[in-house]
């Protein structure tokens, strides 16, 4: 399985970590799953949402019930790209995105809710 991201969106995605860096960031991911492959469409900042240091969340309350939602990505200005305890118990959706310092493509990393690690491609 592999997560798919339009190129502009990915970089946007880069650049408010950096923006927002040494906070955290929290969106959620919306999109579709075709076969083995997850295509990210859009972000969504969640009403609540807050952005801190060594953390970042929201209310899943204060949502719609939307099946476009697939999964969230959050930053990690640590450096590390790898879940903590936290972050694997707080799943939500199929997949989770952690973008870590320096912010690129090399400190990125997507897993399954299963655990394993998927393949991200830049389309």
């Amino acid at each position: 399985m592999e997560i798919a991201f339009p190129r502009d969106l990915f970089e946007g995605l880069l650049q408010l970590a950096k923006d927002n860096h040494p906070h955290e960031i929290f969106l959620l991911l919306r999109g579709r799953m075709e076969k083995m492959t997850a295509y990210v469409e859009e972000f969504i900042f969640p009403i609540g949402t807050t952005f801190g240091l060594g953390f970042s969340g929201f209310s899943p309350y204060s949502l719609p019930l939307d099946p476009s939602i697939i999964g969230s990505v959050h930053s990690h200005p640590s450096g590390s790209p790898r879940p903590s305890i936290q972050d694997l118990h707080s799943f939500f959706g199929v997949i989770m995105v952690i973008v870590a310092y320096p912010y690129d493509l090399t400190s990125t990393a997507a897993y399954h809710k299963s655990g394993r690690m998927l393949k991200i491609r830049v389309i």
